[in-house]
């Protein structure tokens, strides 16, 4: 289908396929013109991927833009440039459209004409085709944002707001040839992988998710036909709050049972969070936790006994439960740097955090392409570095990204939170027992702060100031190369400038008086630390001079040395430091390539490292690091990385460049032996964790950067359900197949836990939140399909979801027949699964002769 929503960018390359052009248009545009096209151009612009193509030189993509001069004047031959953004890099130069493209900054590109091009006449078309250095799968890598800007108004952007995708459903754009490339999944394939469950009767479904540690089903029935009288001391008057609110309104004000809240010892249980869970039929409901926090979970766990909303009588079976968490740590990470996301969605997901007893929220603040929080004393940090538009002048604002195009009011690349609305969200947090860990991105994926302390510099100088350096983050005469990911190479702070320490002490001195006032505990802060590029800092004089008075060897010397600074500011104010895990690694050199090793300078110093690679070739990364002493986060790629895509079909969002990853890679995996599942063959050199290792684990995280996430709705998709199976690993304990040694056995037991965990998102916990209209438009995956002989077979990764279908070319809807069995008809049957409000999943569509 043509997808309107722009995720990605990419580079051009224009090839004229319109008729010669039967009169000269001019060589720029005249004053009336622009003022035409800044009201709005009417240019239509589509892009196609037209295929990959595989050499013994490399792979690379061929697509085309296709752009249409829909208006009554002409493009002109000179005086103009098409700007997009394009997450990878292009081939640049002059094309053979007489175009010339190049790179402006980053992911940033245009387009502007060669002195022979001869311009574009009402109603005639342009093909614009280009060549990615790359295979493109995803549509993450296609262009997005486009916009025009003459030369005669170079402050201002024009959007071309007719801007498509076509549709990638052609074998030639499909083909990934020899690359080992993951192949298009069919529904064939995914009706095989969803046999491995099947569907439960209703009294056999787990009863709660995230699994308790000990759960006895009693024999009678709790009948509730009045609100429960609560009781409870003062110091748990939130939790009082959450226990009233898990009842309908309708129910009778008093005579119900008893729901007794405490603090207390729980049995056998060490972690603050644990709690007791109990109901009797002729003593009500008690709920017992080591803290208000474990109170707060035993809730939770009681609205999961709860019949769903709409049950004809409200009644809970008798129970006892014990339980408590496996992590201390189960945290979700969202990044609103690369696109803003409002405190209300950021409320949002702090419910769910709290609903499926998530407890650390990492809130990735700071990148390159923004900086959202209001600092005290550095206003120039919010007034242009969480601002994003076109402009022709420097230090005004940010560079367009991602999509956000010229317009610096575009809500998801301009946006920042005020200290007010900070301070909101981590009182918000904290009424949810759910701890706000801010992440300062630096020494790399630092842009945004960057060119703010640059323009504050000029700014200053040109004033008169004689402090106008005392925040400045660059070195003016580093003549470094180096390219960031993101292909940026003027992004890192230098930490050969004192001014870069004192900016850091500003803003963490700041960050921690908003905890102060929002009377909210500060413990760390993310100082981020991935991805600084290779020869950063080396042809800076700055850098060089303390290298020189430190009598350091290397840049990596130099690494040590900042986050030793960093490390002692944060120290000053009680805080200890985390960080990505580069942050705890010594980048050196083995066999003439680059290698990471645990860093042996900060063993001792209380970091803590959040450890993404587990890629082929670092699977033991993570463990080498808690090996060596380091607390540990596991956040690794190919399973917590919920921007990654869950597939590799062209119409299933998000990213690529880790994995691919399906509800099942999430549930699979084993937190502390994730070993286990790699081959043979990349278990040798590899080291497990040893039982001090494992004592450095602090917990799990999944993350959200959100590259190709505008619309929040994107969130909930690419999130839900995902993120119920990270709850799932964090809370509880390994099951039973992790650790059967039989693989055998291991095989049958996990089909026994996976049925019970898809029949409970399926049964119990997706309706619940579709009944109580929680505004979560979770992913609803297609359905599998199987011809079998004269008959389609349909089945669903969520068994006893509701499906309907039709054989007449049109898409299934709310009223569509239901599949209660084989599917006889004949035709192109598509078929959609529904949630219990009626909202449709992504359509599957088989042939039947």
């Amino acid at each position: 289908m043509k997808n309107k929503t722009i995720y990605g960018s990419c580079a051009l390359a224009l090839l004229l396929l319109a008729a010669p052009l039967t009169e000269a248009i001019a060589a720029t545009p005249a004053a009336s013109q622009v003022s035409g096209y800044a009201s709005g151009a009417k240019l239509t612009l589509r892009w196609e991927l037209q295929r990959n193509l595989f050499s013994a030189a490399g792979i690379r993509a061929q697509t085309r833009f296709i752009l249409t001069n829909q208006d009554k004047l002409p493009l002109p031959a000179q005086g103009w440039s098409l700007y997009f953004n394009c997450m990878d890099g292009v081939e640049s130069g002059t094309l053979p459209s007489k175009l010339i493209l190049e790179q402006v900054a980053g992911s940033l590109f245009r387009l502007r004409p060669a002195p022979d091009f001869a311009g574009l006449a009402p109603g005639q078309t342009l093909e614009i085709a280009y060549y990615h250095p790359d295979m493109i799968i995803k549509m993450a890598k296609a262009p997005v944002g486009p916009y025009l800007v003459y030369d005669a108004v170079p402050d201002q952007g024009v959007a071309i707001t007719d801007f498509e995708w076509l549709p990638v459903t052609r074998p030639e754009q499909l083909d990934k040839g020899n690359s080992g490339a993951k192949p298009v999944v069919t529904p064939q394939d995914t009706y095989l992988r969803n046999t491995q469950a099947t569907l439960l009767p209703a009294a056999e479904v787990p009863p709660v998710l995230p699994t308790p540690l000990q759960l006895h089903p009693g024999s009678g029935t709790l009948v509730l036909k009045a609100q429960p009288a609560i009781s409870a001391p003062a110091a748990l008057g939130r939790e009082a709050a959450l226990a009233r609110s898990l009842f309908p309104a309708g129910l009778a004000a008093a005579g119900g049972p008893v729901l007794k809240l405490a603090v207390g010892k729980v049995e056998g249980q060490a972690s603050p969070e644990a709690y007791s869970l109990t109901v009797r039929a002729d003593s009500g409901i008690s709920i017992v936790g080591n803290s208000a926090a474990g109170v707060f979970y035993g809730l939770e766990t009681l609205r999961d006994l709860l019949p769903l909303p709409g049950a004809a009588e409200l009644s809970v079976r008798e129970v006892s439960i014990v339980d408590a968490p496996r992590f201390g740590y189960r945290g979700f990470q969202l990044d609103v740097a690369r696109n803003f996301h409002t405190k209300q969605t950021v409320f949002k997901w702090l419910d769910l955090m709290a609903r499926y007893k998530l407890n650390k929220f990492h809130f990735h603040l700071t990148e390159d392409e923004g900086w959202r929080l209001q600092i005290n004393g550095l206003p120039e940090l919010t007034a242009i570095g969480a601002v994003r538009g076109h402009s022709d002048k420097p230090g005004v604002r940010l560079q367009p990204a991602y999509g956000s195009g010229p317009d610096p009011a575009d809500p998801h690349g301009s946006g920042y939170y005020t200290r007010a609305d900070y301070i909101e969200i981590l009182r918000y947090a904290a009424a949810r027992h759910i701890e706000v860990i801010p992440e300062l991105e630096m020494p790399g994926h630092a842009r945004a702060a960057v060119q703010a302390m640059e323009a504050r510099y000029h700014r200053l100088k040109s004033a008169g100031d004689k402090d106008a350096a005392k925040y400045l983050l660059n070195d003016f005469d580093d003549r470094s190369v180096y390219k960031s990911p993101q292909l940026y190479n003027d992004h890192v702070l230098n930490p050969g400038l004192e001014s870069s320490f004192t900016f850091i002490e500003q803003v963490v001195k700041e960050v921690v008086a908003l905890h102060r006032e929002a009377g909210v505990p500060l413990h760390t802060i993310h100082m981020g630390g991935d991805e600084l590029p290779n020869g950063a800092w080396e042809k800076s004089p700055a850098a060089h001079a303390t290298m020189q008075r430190l009598k350091l060897e290397t840049t990596a010397d130099l690494w040590d040395y900042f986050y030793d600074r960093v490390d002692t500011i944060l120290h000053k104010h009680g805080l200890f430091t985390s960080g990505w895990e580069e942050l705890a690694a010594r980048k050196t050199m083995l066999n003439g390539r680059h290698k990471l090793i645990p860093n042996p300078r900060f063993t001792q110093r209380g970091f803590s490292a959040y450890v993404w690679n587990n890629t082929e070739g670092a699977e033991d990364f993570a463990y080498r690091l808690a090996n060596a002493g380091y607390d540990i986060v596991l956040a690794p790629v190919t399973k917590m990385y919920l921007d990654m895509s869950y597939n590799p079909n062209p119409d299933e969002p998000g990213v690529n460049w880790g994995a691919y990853i399906e509800l099942d890679s999430v549930y699979n995996f084993m937190p502390l032996d994730y070993l286990k599942e790699a081959s043979e063959a990349n278990r040798v050199g590899k080291d497990a964790l040893t039982d001090y290792g494992k004592r450095r684990v602090r917990g799990l995280e999944a993350t959200l950067f959100t590259e190709t996430v505008r619309d929040p709705r994107r969130i909930d998709y690419l999130v839900m359900p995902r993120l119920l199976a990270v709850a799932e690993r964090a809370w509880a304990p390994d099951p039973a197949w992790a650790t059967e040694p039989d693989a055998d056995k291991a095989a049958a037991l996990r089909r026994i836990g996976w049925t019970g965990f898809v029949n409970a998102l399926s049964q119990r916990v997706l309706p619940r939140l579709d009944l109580e209209h929680a505004d979560i438009d979770y992913r609803i995956a297609p359905p599998g399909l199987m011809l079998d002989g004269d008959r389609v077979l349909a089945n669903h990764l969520l068994p006893g979801i509701t499906m309907r279908y039709t054989s007449d070319g049109s898409a299934p809807t709310a009223t569509s027949p239901l599949v209660s069995g084989p599917i006889m008809e004949h035709g192109v049957i598509q078929v959609a699964a529904f949630d219990r409000n009626g909202r449709r999943g992504n359509v599957a569509r088989i042939e039947r002769p």
